[in-house]
């Protein structure tokens, strides 16, 4: 709860909230997708790789510049929660927050995953959403979103003062190392923020917070990607199953990710130019 003083309360105090909102990051200049070349570069794509995420664990997989990815539903209603690594560079990771700013609260189709300072560039772009009809629901949720964190020990600890192993970020920590080859001290801090992938989530009108309600995914539902460089992808299985009533815990029913990794025909690509990081030169000062 939220405490405040109404002696503070100025006289003007409802004018001062009535001043209008300014989007912080328009995107008028912002160089959009190509969605129209990776729209027809779908439409033939070879399959070449799979990589099943059991319940409450997480896997790291591989996706080569210009190629696309799915995460699927396969046997029933679960969420994700995905990190992106620049395959040749673990420091360039996804930036859930600046990707917030640019694109909103919730991810779909043509919005782009970008990376972390000082590369910032899209690391992968959303080229199909079979949930895109969901919308906004009248509690104001939507799905995929780049809210919330992860799902966590050190948070379950101070709310529940359990040791519970198998949240998503714990889960990410040791999928990553394995991949790595590293210990689980080095791969902690290269786990970020993720994207809530089939994640059903908003903000309560009265308070607020954060919610989350039971997600709308069925068996074959998946969220499609194209890799804009070398990837290297982290997805958990949120011990909240569905998220419907908690996570953090082994009480909710849990199913495994599927993600498959696709190649487009020779010369689908032809002309597609991905955005080098960024050229700001760091000197910080005039």
């Amino acid at each position: 709860m939220r405490y405040f003083n109404p002696v503070h309360m100025p006289d003007d105090a409802e004018l001062r909230r009535k001043a209008a909102p300014v989007i912080c990051y328009p995107t008028d200049n912002l160089a959009h997708a190509g969605m129209r070349q990776l729209t027809a570069a779908r439409q033939s794509l070879e399959k070449v790789s799979e990589t099943i995420v059991p319940p409450r664990d997480a896997r790291c997989f591989v996706v080569p510049a210009g190629y696309f990815f799915r995460i699927v539903g396969v046997e029933g209603s679960q969420v994700g929660d995905l990190n992106l690594w620049q395959a040749d560079n673990l420091d360039e990771k996804f930036y859930a927050g600046k990707t917030r700013a640019l694109h909103g609260t919730h991810l779909t189709t043509g919005d782009r995953m970008w990376s972390s300072f000082p590369y910032m560039r899209p690391l992968a772009t959303i080229t199909f959403d079979t949930l895109d009809w969901y919308g906004w629901d009248h509690d104001g949720g939507s799905v995929h979103d780049v809210i919330g964190t992860r799902c966590d020990p050190y948070t379950a600890k101070l709310l529940a003062d359990v040791d519970y192993h198998h949240c998503c970020h714990s889960n990410l920590i040791r999928a990553l190392a394995e991949h790595s080859q590293v210990d689980y001290a080095t791969a902690e801090p290269l786990v970020h923020d993720v994207l809530n992938v089939f994640m059903c989530t908003g903000f309560t009108q009265d308070t607020h917070q954060y919610f989350m309600k039971a997600s709308p995914v069925r068996p074959g539902d998946f969220l499609e990607f194209f890799a804009e460089t070398n990837l290297v992808g982290g997805l958990s299985a949120c011990p909240g199953g569905d998220c419907s009533k908690e996570h953090s815990s082994d009480t909710a029913i849990c199913y495994p990710l599927l993600v498959e990794v696709f190649k487009p025909v020779d010369g689908a690509l032809d002309g597609y130019d991905p955005l080098p990081v960024s050229t700001y030169g760091r000197q910080h000062c005039d």
